[in-house]
Order: C-alpha cells, then sequence, then structure tokens
C-alpha cells in the first residue's frame, strides 16, 4: 500500500509522456514521477493497465521502453485474450501504483465490471495503492464525464467506478468541445459538480478531497466547477503545484 498510509488518485488531464529529443521514444513526464513519488517506496512496483486501448501490445511495448533505466519493477495486467495473471486481485493488490492509460473509457469499464477488476481496483485503493490514468484512464474513477468512447462528438457519460463523487473533465483546453459540454452536462444536471484538468495538469485526491493540482506546464490549470443555483455554472481556476518536467 501507499507507504503514506493513504488512499490517493491522481488523475491527468493529459501529458503523462512526452517525446524524448532522440529517436522518438517516450519518456514519463514529472506528472508521472509525482505518482511513483506518493508510494514512498525506494523502488515501487507499477502495473500498467491498456484496457482502454483494447490492449494494445505496441502502447505497452512503448510503455516498457519508456520507464527503462527507472527505479520501478514494471508489470502490465490484461484482459485480451485472457487475464494474463492467474489471479487479477492479488495482482493489483500487491502493487504500489497502478496506470490506467487514454483509450475507450465506456469498453474499459464494461470490460472491468466483467472481470471484476473494479471491485479489485476499489479495494486497492482502499488498501493504499496509489492509482493514477490519463484520459480514460483519469474519467473512470470520478462519477463521469464527457467522452467519444461512441464517436467523435462528444458525450456526457455517467458509468464509471464512482470512488470520487465527481464530474471529471480531461484535455480541458486543447479539444474544443470538452469544457462547453462539461459546462452543460452540470449546469442541467446530467452529471454533479467536478474537476477538470489542462494538459499537463493532474488533479491529485486523499480519499475523495481534492488536495491539490499540479503540472509539468506553466501555463495549465485545474478547475472546479459546479451549478451556480441560476441554471448555469460557474468556474473556478485552480492554480496548479509546477513540477519539473
Amino acid at each position: 500500500m501507499s507507504r503514506l498510509g493513504r488512499s490517493h488518485i491522481l488523475a491527468i488531464g493529459g501529458g503523462s509522456f512526452r517525446p524524448t529529443p532522440r529517436y522518438g521514444f517516450l519518456e514519463p513526464s514529472g506528472l508521472l514521477r509525482y505518482a511513483l513519488d506518493l508510494t514512498g517506496e525506494d523502488r515501487p512496483r507499477l502495473c500498467l493497465l491498456a484496457t482502454a486501448m483494447g490492449d494494445d501490445p505496441g502502447w505497452l511495448l512503448k510503455m516498457y521502453t519508456a520507464f527503462h533505466g527507472w527505479d520501478v519493477e514494471i508489470s502490465h495486467l490484461t484482459v485480451f485474450p485472457m487475464p494474463n495473471v492467474d489471479d487479477p486481485r492479488e495482482f493489483l493488490l500487491q502493487q504500489d501504483v497502478i496506470y490506467v492509460s487514454g483509450g475507450s473509457v465506456a469498453n474499459l469499464m464494461a470490460l472491468w465490471r466483467l472481470h471484476g477488476l473494479d471491485e479489485a481496483l476499489a479495494e486497492a485503493w482502499r488498501a493504499g495503492v496509489v492509482l493514477a490514468g490519463q484520459s480514460a484512464g483519469a474519467l473512470c474513477w470520478h462519477v463521469g464525464g464527457n467522452t467519444d468512447s461512441f464517436g467523435p462528438r462528444l458525450r456526457p457519460w455517467k458509468d464509471g467506478m464512482g470512488l470520487l463523487p465527481y464530474s471529471c473533465g480531461v484535455h480541458y483546453n486543447s479539444e474544443p468541445q470538452r469544457r462547453p459540454l462539461l459546462h452543460r452536462s452540470i449546469a442541467e444536471g446530467e452529471l454533479p459538480d467536478g474537476y477538470a484538468a489542462d494538459e499537463g495538469v493532474a488533479l491529485h485526491y486523499v480519499g475523495t478531497e481534492l488536495v491539490q493540482a499540479v503540472s509539468v506546464d506553466p501555463k495549465g490549470a485545474a478547475y472546479r466547477v459546479e451549478r451556480d443555483g441560476s441554471g448555469g455554472v460557474k468556474e473556478l481556476r485552480l492554480e496548479p503545484r509546477l513540477l519539473s518536467r
């Protein structure tokens, strides 16, 4: 479990990885270093979940390559064509950090529920395993948000795990549909009040409380979005703590 003794979720709006100057490989950004540091472990155990990308082996290979040279013990859990470990629940409980990729959050939740991974991940979170992820991997811990799981036109979606009792906005400053749809969905009561994150920004929750936002982009921000009591919403900008890139 987290050696800080509490339950952590790091919901990343975008920018978990960045291309290296040479060869076009990816490398983890400071947001992933922050997630690993939350464990308090010198050599944390990091599990990758690419369910939202159909367990794409190419993505998994890129991630293993990205963490080459880092002092982490890296592994992955897949469900295609069958789970790659005998006991997924026990496997997840043995980790220090679980990182969930972007992709289709609707497909991700359907498959997690089919295989009981939603319950296993909730148990891991309560046990102190740090949960982290980008885009779909950020939305999934919340009540919902908006998603392109059903096509290029974003739709409101309210079928997340609900570990965090809020809506979530991701890619908030890079995809024009995101902000107005989140505002409308919250104003109309389709989604609960919540939080959003720009590219390069992550929301850090301890238990169910947002304790801070962190960023690797000096211009990035997080936001609190809530009903204003008159049929609209109000958006409060939350200045993140700037991390090393």
